[in-house]
Order: structure tokens, then C-alpha cells, then sequence
């Protein structure tokens, strides 16, 4: 797996029948991002035997407990193995003061540089982290406070090369198929060959997307256009749909919609109210309108470009 992601906790407002609290692990090339972090994320994550050290930013959705309690731990633990590298953690107004608050945790006593980006009320979407390859953007959710899901886009690479035709235009130095594919002009033996001339359409990187905790909204299908890979909250099954728009929660069945909707490649579904035992009816409902579901299971490792990868497989591009 190039990018992958580790589900940490998949229940939703308490831990039960050993589903813990929301949190994921995305590891990337070089980087390790964390989306939510509710309580015990630093047991989870070595549950899961996914290394704290190339964690570059922690990015939280809303400021309901469950979400984002765990985040004193980890920044504890971070502290006692000796962190001393820069962390980003972006998230709704009132985290940097939920830590700071904190004895032992306000930035004179830190040994790492913690940088907030704090979201206000009135945020809307943007982009709000840039790694070395990838961009993390994120948009306003509809919950009962103020909430955010979150995206996230890795760099593409070029186009694939036509060999056959670079070829008949007098390029036949296996160098210069490097230079063409990293966008330079060559000359061959029969004169300059542009790479646009040889060079396929941009290939997309892999793309992610967070969301929860919400109803189906705009915000959410917006993170989700053409995702690879939808991570959406299914707290409640239709059946309880009543209970799901009190509490500012989605059905199964409308995840599945907003993956539908958005075109997205593959759809996991989390955030199970612990009134339900089993994942399986989750991806039941949610697969009569979208098939390519599945109901997160916790520590398992998902390959967020998996969908792509089956389809280019399957044309043998």
C-alpha cells in the first residue's frame, strides 16, 4: 500500500462491545496525519503498530468530547519519548485553549512547538494544511455544534509516456524518456520532441476524505467529489432515522447517498451507535445504493486508492 489508513475507533459518543472512540491514522510517503482523537488514541495507535514519529498534524472535527479528549494523552506521551519536531493541529476555536489549560501541557512547558489553526464559526471551506505532496482542505459539516469534515489530496504525476511514438519522432535514448516524463523538451534524431506531444493527461494522486460527525449536507458530498475514499459516520440504520436527524447524525443508507452523489470510488462506514452490535446491517442498507461499502473495522489497514487500483487493473492500463 502507497497511502493507507488505520481506523483507531469507530463508536460513536461512548467506547462499547470493544469498539473504541473516533480517531484514524492516515500514513502517507513520509507523513503520519491523525483525524480526531478521542480518548486512549496513543494506546490505539500502538494497537495498531503505527509509529508517532512521522505524525505532522492532528485534525479535528468538532468540539464534542469523543472527538478530541484523547489529545492530552498523545501530546503526554509525545513529550515523554522525546519529541522535539513541530506538530500542526487544526481543528474548531477552543483547542488551543483546552490544552493550554492544561497543567503541565501550556506551550513554556512543551518541548515541541505546537502551531493552532483554529477554525471560527463562520468557516466555510478551505484549505488548511500543505504537506510536502499533499493538501489538506477541509468544510463545514451539519451537527448539532459547530463541525468540520476534512480531505485530503496527494500530489499527481505525470502522464503515461507513448513509447511507440516518441520513438517515431527519433527519441530512442531511455534518458530522454526520463527527461520527457519529468516534462522537458528533448531532441532526437530527428529534431525536438515537446513532452506534451508524448506525455498522457495527468495522472490524479490519491485522495481521502473525513466526514463526521454530520447530516448528509453540501459540505459533505463537496469533501467527497470523486474521493478514492470516503470515510463517512453512520451512526443510526434507517429504522432509527428520526433519531439520527435529532441528534445531527447520519443513517447508514444516507451515507451510502452522499458516496453516490459525490462519485466516490469506496465508502467505509464508522461511527456506530452502540445500540447496534453487528456491522453488517450498516453495510446491508448502505449497499442497496452503494455497493462498494464496508463497515470499518478497527486496526485494519485500508488502501485509500484501492478502488482506482482495482479498475486499472482490471482495463491492464
Amino acid at each position: 500500500m502507497d497511502s493507507y489508513l488505520v481506523p483507531l475507533g469507530v463508536s460513536a459518543a461512548v467506547p462499547f462491545g470493544g469498539r473504541h472512540l473516533s480517531g484514524l491514522a492516515l500514513r502517507l510517503e513520509h507523513d503520519l496525519l491523525l483525524f480526531d482523537c478521542g480518548e486512549a488514541t496513543q494506546f490505539r495507535l500502538r494497537a495498531a503498530g503505527v509509529r508517532t514519529g512521522p505524525l505532522k498534524a492532528i485534525f479535528v472535527t468538532h468540539l464534542h468530547g469523543d472527538h478530541y479528549y484523547g489529545i492530552l494523552g498523545l501530546l503526554a506521551t509525545l513529550s515523554l519519548v522525546g519529541r522535539t519536531d513541530p506538530l500542526t493541529v487544526v481543528g474548531p476555536e477552543g483547542l488551543a485553549k483546552f490544552v493550554d489549560a492544561t497543567p503541565a501541557m501550556e506551550s513554556r512547558q512543551r518541548p515541541f512547538e505546537i502551531e493552532f489553526v483554529e477554525l471560527p464559526p463562520t468557516f466555510s471551506s478551505g484549505v488548511v494544511f500543505k504537506g510536502d505532496s499533499y493538501t489538506v482542505r477541509a468544510a463545514r459539516l451539519d451537527h448539532t455544534i459547530f463541525a468540520v469534515g476534512y480531505r485530503v489530496d496527494e500530489a499527481g504525476s505525470p502522464g503515461h509516456l507513448n513509447v511507440e511514438l516518441a520513438r517515431k519522432l527519433g527519441v530512442v535514448d531511455p534518458v530522454q524518456y526520463g527527461r520527457l516524463k519529468s516534462g522537458e523538451a528533448v531532441v532526437g534524431m530527428l529534431g525536438r520532441v515537446e513532452s506534451g506531444e508524448v506525455l498522457g493527461p495527468p495522472l490524479r494522486g490519491p485522495s481521502f476524505a473525513y466526514v463526521t460527525d454530520t447530516r448528509p449536507c453540501a459540505g459533505g458530498v463537496q469533501l467527497a467529489r470523486d474521493v478514492d475514499l470516503l470515510y463517512h459516520e453512520s451512526t443510526f440504520l434507517d429504522k432509527d432515522a428520526e433519531r439520527a436527524v435529532v441528534t445531527g447524525h447520519s443513517t447508514a443508507r444516507e451515507a451510502a447517498e452522499v458516496a453516490k452523489e459525490a462519485g466516490a470510488g469506496e465508502l467505509l462506514l464508522s461511527h456506530f451507535s452502540a445500540r447496534y452490535r453487528e456491522g453488517d446491517a450498516f453495510e446491508d442498507e448502505a449497499r442497496t445504493v452503494f455497493p462498494a461499502c464496508r463497515a470499518a473495522v478497527e486496526l485494519q489497514r485500508y488502501d485509500v486508492a484501492a478502488s482506482r487500483n482495482r479498475i486499472t487493473n482490471a482495463n491492464g492500463i
